[in-house]
């Protein structure tokens, strides 16, 4: 067995069977359409199902975090199991109570179990999906081919630091749903046929550019991109999707544009989703440092 322990959300969006492959427990957060009893993970319901409850709702899905008591029972059960280090990667800081609930979770342990010695290295990704959950996994393959845990470590966060987003959504409907824009500028957006061209960048959305037409939205966002990463040595990219037929479009377009293959290819989960709407694509790169 290991001495370390990687450890997640359901936010990372990484797919079940890598999560399983590397070894990578995780907790589910959960969400509720328009006040219904029941909760929803993003593993439970499959993204098709989960985009077209989005479509039907009057309002955008709410988030469940995760608890303190429920991170101090994980942290518990990696001290019993004899565990001496736990990389713990939730959502990002900004996004979600969920990483000061897990710190929160720490002074707790130390009250659960006083003589614990379990080093707990708690990693705020800045970010969100699988723009951190690729990463999470090159973490886990490195460690265990002998890589030092310091320096995986420091390598995960020198390249949270570089990880940029463009979204490129559809539809305004979601953003009216949330409050973003006004119920009269999602009519005259949709009737004009206006679709925002969206960076996150450190947990915070900006819009950069607006442009009419559906088939502007590609280019645009490629662009954008070759702007942000001119003279960046180390760019690669990967693509995000609400299982949309312009995903294909786009990393045609990706391909041609960059001489290179996407990492991966990924569905959006909820908590990106959930503020852009169900019709949406990501193009995520390696950007430049921000500090």
């Amino acid at each position: 067995m290991n001495d370390f322990v990687i450890y997640t959300d359901s936010a990372c969006d990484i797919p079940p069977e890598l999560l399983k492959e590397w070894g990578v427990p995780y907790s589910w957060l959960t969400y509720v359409f328009d006040g219904d009893a029941r909760q929803y993970s993003n593993y439970e319901l499959p993204f098709p199902e989960f985009y077209d409850k989005m479509r039907a709702a009057k309002g955008i899905p709410s988030t469940a975090a995760i608890t303190p008591i429920q991170f101090c029972e994980k942290y518990c059960q990696y001290v019993d199991e004899g565990y001496t280090d736990v990389i713990h990667v939730p959502i990002n800081r900004s996004g979600s109570s969920t990483y000061n609930n897990a710190v929160m979770a720490q002074g707790m342990l130390r009250e659960e179990r006083p003589e614990h010695h379990l080093n707990i290295h708690l990693l705020d990704p800045h970010t969100y999906s699988m723009v951190f959950g690729w990463y999470l996994c090159e973490m886990a393959r490195k460690l265990q081919n002998g890589a030092e845990l310091r320096h995986v470590i420091s390598e995960f966060e020198t390249q949270m630091n570089k990880m940029e987003v463009i979204l490129g959504p559809y539809s305004l409907k979601q953003m009216k749903k949330s409050g973003r824009i006004s119920a009269a500028a999602a009519v005259m957006g949709e009737l004009m046929g206006i679709r925002p061209i969206i960076t996150l960048i450190d947990g915070k959305t900006r819009v950069e550019s607006k442009v009419r037409g559906d088939d502007k939205v590609i280019p645009a966002m490629i662009d954008l991109c070759k702007k942000r990463t001119e003279g960046v040595e180390d760019f690669d990219y990967m693509i995000g999707h609400t299982s949309i037929p312009q995903a294909a479009e786009l990393e045609k377009a990706c391909r041609k544009a960059f001489g290179k293959a996407p990492l991966t290819t990924f569905n959006l989960g909820g908590v990106v989703s959930a503020n852009t709407g169900p019709d949406t694509l990501a193009l995520v790169y390696v950007g430049k440092p921000r500090d």
